[in-house]
């Protein structure tokens, strides 16, 4: 079966859409399968000092996008709580597929496929629009254990990228497929292709009609006091994991940039760039301004400094987002765990939302600048 892209009339009559946020009160349960301990939610302090790790043993990470931070006084407790529970459940998925024993490279695509899901983050179904007022998504993926990577560019009939990252890497020999090729392949391998209008939102169509100066008046009006407007993220989410084989692995997944030009393609879904996972050395994810982070080989450049010039997790990750980065006129963020379970996840952004969870069962979420400042 061959997609091709359908007609669509752009919904500028659409009502806005709603988002429904159940509330989950997680409690310590004593324990999940092989015996660790769980617990709820908290909300970390901010990591003291420069170039220093957030935290250690942890087995999952993930980030839902750097940018402008969330502001707790401008922030309504429903909007701190979707935020957190979006991080949550997608730690929950992939901690429950460590929990059974499978690989991190399960796990981080679980985790991904959550925010995917979540309207709320950049990616899947909370993609913002192109300049033509489509959807193209990408996504990578990367196994620590032998090198091996896939990855997705400009797909739009695929409603979870990751997944289809996943199948380029396991069932193909290539690394990346773009385009009407890539959605092909994602058919061909038994995923059920999505309309363009499965990612639609009334928030991104509100941002793509703001960025085009098409907002009107009155629009402009309704949403003066809505800070849910204001874009957060600059546009990615991903996850990080280390399994009980000590095996790493990475995955980033993006609707790219509000207003970009058709057929434009960032760091997401570049191995080395958005994504880089190799055993003994970090599994990384970033999120920022992708011409930049494509530039200057983001986090192959942190496994490197880690490899070659002796640096630890933390040291290394913060010379690429701090020192490097800037210097060449991109900001963003990124997660980095080592072999050995140490975290950190330095930005250069006023703020990057994410969430760990260590082998112990404490599961932490970061949303406020004041728990998570810009590095300097």
């Amino acid at each position: 079966m061959r997609i091709r892209p359908r007609a669509w009339l752009f919904p500028l009559l659409a009502a806005a859409t709603t988002l429904t946020v159940v509330l989950v009160t997680v409690p310590g349960d004593g324990g999940s399968r092989d015996g660790r301990p769980r617990a709820g939610t908290v909300a970390a302090p901010a990591p003291a000092g420069k170039a220093k790790p957030d935290a250690r043993d942890v087995v999952l990470a993930v980030h839902g996008g750097a940018g402008t931070a969330l502001v707790r006084d401008e922030t309504s407790p429903e909007k701190e709580k979707a935020y957190r529970d979006g991080l949550e459940r997608a730690l929950r998925a992939g901690q429950k597929s460590l929990d059974r024993g499978a690989s991190s490279v399960e796990a981080v695509e679980a985790a991904v496929n959550v925010l995917e899901d979540d309207p709320l983050f950049n990616a899947g179904k909370g993609a913002v629009f192109t300049a033509d007022a489509g959807h193209e998504l990408d996504a990578s993926i990367m196994r620590g254990s032998d090198l091996e990577a896939g990855a997705v560019a400009g797909v739009k009939h695929v409603r979870n990228p990751i997944t289809a990252a996943r199948l380029v890497m396991e069932k193909s020999k290539h690394v990346m497929l773009a385009g009407q090729g890539a959605d092909d392949f994602a058919v061909e391998q038994g995923l059920k292709p999505v309309t363009q209008d499965h990612f639609w939102t009334q928030r991104r169509w509100d941002q793509l009609m703001e960025a085009k100066g098409k907002k009107s008046a009155a629009e402009k009006d309704r949403n003066k006091d809505r800070d849910e407007d204001r874009d957060e993220a600059k546009g990615t989410v991903g996850a990080v994991a280390i399994d009980r084989e000590d095996d790493m692995a990475a995955a980033t997944s993006t609707g790219g940039m509000t207003n970009k030009m058709a057929g434009r393609v960032g760091d997401s879904p570049i191995i080395g760039a958005g994504t880089y996972a190799k055993n003994g050395t970090v599994a990384a994810s970033a999120t920022g301004d992708g011409e930049i982070f494509i530039r200057g080989a983001a986090t192959a450049t942190i496994s490197n400094l880690m490899e070659f010039g002796g640096k630890d997790v933390a040291r290394a990750s913060y010379e690429v987002l701090v020192k490097r980065l800037p210097k060449l006129g991109g900001t963003g963020g990124v997660i980095a765990l080592d072999a050995k379970g140490v975290f950190d996840a330095p930005h250069s952004s006023e703020g990057m939302l994410h969430g760990y969870l260590t082998k112990d069962g404490k599961l932490v979420t970061k949303i406020f600048k004041e728990e998570s400042p810009p590095n300097q």
